[in-house]
Formats: structure tokens, sequence, C-alpha cells
């Protein structure tokens, strides 16, 4: 069959079972290899689903401009369509995405504008606001905003799910998928359900984002947010996708246990996927182990192709710089706050005290560095250093309040970062912070990077 464009080949991609993952679990694991898409992601289903639904509702006219915020793989999906229908790309994204992710969507003729990722999402800085403003200032332009269009949910409805009903016969059981913007699970999840409300959706979550909590709670809890690695999975956010009734539980999974299990389904199974996929199976395996019964087929969904990561978790320095290598020799952040004794007990100040309490706080606590909090977030910083020089240039500061000399927050490090990646942060100034599983945080300054060289 000859294919009028690249993107007449999206979807229709294969289930391939696991064969050595899933020892010892009763049941059948099977997962749908999404990178058999030409764009090697199953955003590739979507982005041109809303492509083609601006083009039917005159929201995208010819000559005109696509700008989006991706975290890379609905930008290439973007990008064919953009090639096979003529318009131009202008993608933003999270600095924290891999150098692959940018250069593949420039080698497809797109202009990427790469922005911090720790801030909020209403910061005019953060890639969903930088998006927005390109789209109001460029003329013919169109803003899919992926996160809340629902054209990204139809787009798994009408392909996915009917997919995975035909080849699976209708035996499908369970159902699992990583969520970030939430079209693939919800969308899937609806039709599956449809079928047969008895399928379970699992829906795999990461430490740092909201979904699992919200869903069990109603709760939009802003302590549950905190920096995190993996890509493509997670917000900090509530996307108009994400359908918490046809999702039935979430399951969350940390950085490390992602990015250890796609190698191992690179090395295990022969299977050369994308971080998040390593977040989806890992999740689904650990539901499986106490869920899973003998009969039962649960299908897993893997959005993209290893090639994004050559930098990350396919290459062994960086995994071990992140103490993602079992390498007995590298002291991890993890590891300097199990050290400490139980009686720790993190040194805050509030931003409305003065900064005469706060030195006294400092000199009781013989602390050099505080972080400033402001209704259990974290605001700023102080440090005795530059406190003193402030106050000997105006004494009066004495009877300020903290929020007016305090400095810029300290930065949050993941809970498996090394010596090394810890010590490139950590100046000779300020110290760095990390929040654990239980939403605690902690500081870890120079002082504990030495005593954990010097044994």
């Amino acid at each position: 069959m000859i294919y009028d464009s690249i993107i007449d080949t999206i979807g229709n991609t294969p289930l391939v079972r696991l064969n050595k993952l899933n020892a010892g679990i009763e049941g059948e694991i099977v997962v749908k290899v999404e990178y058999f898409n030409p764009g090697n992601s199953m955003k590739d289903r979507m982005a041109i689903k809303m492509v083609e639904d601006a083009e039917k509702e005159g929201i995208l006219r010819p000559g005109g401009t696509i700008i989006e915020g991706t975290s890379g793989n609905t930008g290439m999906g973007l990008a064919l369509a953009a090639i096979a229908k003529g318009y131009k790309c202008i993608f933003t994204m999270a600095d924290k995405q891999s150098k692959e992710k940018i250069d593949i969507l420039k080698a497809v003729g797109a202009e990427v504008v790469v922005c911090p990722t720790n801030v909020s999402p209403e910061d005019p800085r953060s890639y969903y606001s930088v998006a927005r403003k390109l789209n109001a200032d460029i003329p013919n332009s169109f803003y899919p905003n992926q996160y809340d269009n629902l054209s990204n949910w139809n787009a798994h409805y009408e392909t996915t799910g009917p997919e995975i009903w035909k080849d699976t016969e209708g035996k499908i059981t369970h159902f699992a998928a990583g969520v970030g913007t939430g079209g693939s699970m919800s969308g899937t999840a609806k039709y599956l359900k449809e079928q047969n409300s008895s399928v379970v959706s699992v829906g795999i979550d990461t430490y740092g984002s909201v979904f699992k909590k919200y869903k069990e709670t109603g709760v939009f809890d802003e302590d549950e947010i905190y920096p995190y690695l993996t890509e493509g999975i997670g917000e900090d956010i509530l996307p108009k996708n994400v359908d918490f009734s046809l999702i039935d539980l979430f399951v969350k999974v940390t950085d490390k246990d992602a990015a250890v299990m796609t190698r191992r389904l690179a090395r295990e199974e022969g299977l050369f996927v994308g971080w998040s996929c390593g977040s989806a199976v890992h999740g689904a395996l650990e539901y499986a182990k106490d869920h899973l019964k003998k009969g039962d087929l649960m299908v897993v969904l893997l959005p993209d192709h290893g090639t994004r990561y050559l930098g990350k978790i396919y290459n062994d320095d960086w995994m071990r710089n992140h103490g993602f290598l079992e390498d007995k020799s590298f002291t991890t952040a993890r590891d300097i706050i199990k050290g400490r004794p139980r009686a720790y007990e993190l040194v805050v100040v509030g931003k409305a005290a003065t900064v005469r309490d706060a030195i006294a706080q400092m000199n009781q606590t013989s602390v050099s560095q505080i972080p400033v909090m402001d209704e259990g977030q974290v605001v700023g910083s102080i440090t005795d250093s530059k406190l003193l020089s402030k106050i000997i240039d105006n004494p009066d500061l004495k009877d300020a309040s903290v929020y007016e000399v305090m400095e810029p927050p300290m930065k949050f490090v993941a809970m498996d970062s090394t010596l090394d990646v810890l010590s490139s942060m950590v100046d000779k100034e300020k110290a760095v912070l990390v929040r654990d599983e239980q939403h605690q945080i902690h500081i870890i300054t120079k002082h504990d990077l030495l005593a954990a060289i010097t044994g």
C-alpha cells in the first residue's frame, strides 16, 4: 500500500507480550508499543486530531503557525502534521527535557523556546505562559493546548481504545497508562469501559505530581508538588483531559524506579522505549503483583521511543550521577538524610517574622542559613553572611520583616542526587533542599557534603 503522506501511517501499533519482567505474576501482561507511530510516540494520534479539528472549525487557516507547550513528543506529532499540511511551528519546552527532544524538533523545522522548569504554571516564564503569549502576539496562529483541548482525549477514544479492544478480541481486563495531559488514559479507558464496564483502569503517576492524592481525596494539595525528573508524566495542574471518573486508581512511581525499569525493558524485552514507559510498566507490575489473577489480561501503554533519552537514562554516567545505578560508592541525598539523628528538625522562619527574631533563631540553633516559609511553601531564604552585610549598611533593618530582606529560595533537588550533583549545586553560600516521599523538606549544606565525603 502507498500512503499519501507520513501522517497517514499513524495508528494500528502492535501489542507485544512481556516475557521476563512479568515473572511470578498471574495473568498476562502485554504492552502497546506506540513508537511504531511515524513520530515515534502516541502523541502523533492527538496531534493530527487537534490540527484537523481546528481546520474544520476554521481556527487554523492556510499559512498559519502552530504554537504549543510540549515535553517533546506532542511537538513531533504536530511538526509532522505541519509539514504535511504546510504550517509553521513554534514549541515551548521546560528545560528539564532531554537535548535529544529539542534537537529532534529542530530537525523537522520547528522553532523551540526553552523555559525554566521550577516555576509555577502562572509564572510568565513557564512554558505554558510563554506559549499563550506567543499565540496572542502572532497573527493567524493556533495554540492547540493539549492539556485542555478535548481533541486529545477524543483521538484515543476513536483510535487507541478500539485498536486494543480489537487486538485483544475483547479479552482485556485491565488497562494501565501514565497520566500527563490525561488524553491517552481518559479516552482509551472510556472506550474500553463502554465495551466492558468491569475493565479496570490504572493510572500511573509520579512523586511530585498532584494526581494520585486528588483522585483519592478530591483535594488539590500544593504540598504534593515538587521537582521531579521523569518526563511526560504527572502534572502540577489539573488538565481538562484528565477525567478522574474514568481512572479507577493511581500508582505512584519514583524517578529511579522508572529509569531502571526503562533500561530493563530494553535489555530484557528488547523494547527500546522512553522514560515514562518505565514508569508505566513499573507501576503496572506493582499493581499486578497483588491484583492480577489467572485469566486476566492487562494492556500497558508505552508512549514513546528511547532515542529521546540517549543522553539521560541510557547514559551510564548520567544515571550514576543521579544515583540511579546500584553503585554503593555513590552517596546520595537520601543517604545523607537517613544518616541524621531521629530528633533532627528543619529550622525555618516565617516571612512575617522580624530580622531580629530570625537572627536570634539562627544563634539559638547554630545554623547559618534558613528557608523562609509562607503557608507551608518555601518562598525565600536568609543567610547570616548576607544579613550581616545588609544590617551593617542599614542597622534599622533589624526591625524589618524577613520578607523585606530575604533572598531567592534554595533550589530543590531529587532525593537520589549524588554527591557530584549536590556539590555542583551547593555554592559557597547556598544550601539545597529536598522533599521526601512523605513531603517533609530537608536541607543539605556544604557541611553535610564534607561529612559524607570524609565518612
